[in-house]
């Protein structure tokens, strides 16, 4: 296999003509890897969202999932949606030079004009000694196709295609040559610098920072002011009651 010229050293990479999900097979196949690996999958007939939602891929669209075995502690390795959300962003840019046109919406997606294009799901499991045996970060791009309307929960963000959105056309392979390079830089500067300079530059690209929003927990929904994100990833909003810290919620505009 044949990769490009800025493929990072040391990553492997999988491209699968048909998988039921790219998260799954990288927890199949998480023991026997030597390091860091690419799961592509050119047609995936069971992909998952958040919560178990389903993830609708049509072909053409992309799915693929980078599966590691770090060394951090697992609230650490969770981190690391915002590593790949910024390297989403980055690919994004470098094939649109459109850099206002994209922003990160808290806790894993991306938006492009205001309209969701691309998804992150993480996974880790098999803890010992404290630490997770495998992460599986999960990428899921609108690269040509858009959910339709009604496939979409209530009050979900509008779903968006980049083909539709900038006239720019990938195919899923164009589009890991771009992402894979990005997340090795983003990974680099997580492992050495830690989470601090990844999270002051997910601000920088963050989507209605300092608006008020609603985020909807499994048991409440609160309405504030989008403060910041605090050093654990948390969203951190000011609202009525004062200053709230919500680790996991789904938020809307």
């Amino acid at each position: 296999m044949l990769l490009s010229a800025d493929w990072p050293h040391g990553v492997g990479r999988r491209v699968l003509p048909e998988i039921d999900s790219t998260n799954a097979e990288a927890a199949r196949v998480a023991a026997s890897l030597a390091g860091p690996e690419w799961i592509l999958g050119l047609r995936q007939t069971a992909g998952r969202g958040r919560r178990g939602r389903v993830w609708n891929d049509p072909e053409g669209n992309f799915a693929a999932t980078l599966v590691m075995r770090p060394e951090e502690a697992p609230d650490q390795v969770a981190l690391r949606s915002f590593v790949a959300a910024l390297a989403l962003h980055e690919a994004f840019v470098a094939a649109t030079g459109r850099e206002q046109a994209f922003a990160l919406k808290w806790p894993n997606d991306v938006l492009l004009n205001g309209g969701k294009v691309a998804g992150i799901l993480l996974e880790s499991s098999g803890f010992s000694g404290g630490k997770v045996s495998h992460v599986a970060i999960g990428i899921g791009v609108n690269l040509l196709h858009a959910p339709r309307p009604e496939t979409l929960e209530k009050d979900a963000t509008a779903p968006v295609s980049l083909a539709s959105a900038t006239g720019v056309r990938l195919t899923p392979e164009q589009f890991l040559d771009l992402l894979a390079p990005a997340y090795a830089r983003w990974e680099a500067q997580f492992v050495t610098y830690g989470f601090e300079p990844v999270r002051n530059a997910w601000l920088a690209r963050a989507a209605r920072l300092g608006e008020v929003i609603r985020a909807r927990t499994m048991r409440d929904e609160h309405h504030g002011t989008f403060e910041t994100i605090d050093a654990g990833g948390n969203l951190v909003l000011s609202t009525a009651k004062g200053r709230l810290v919500i680790p996991a919620a789904e938020v809307f505009f």
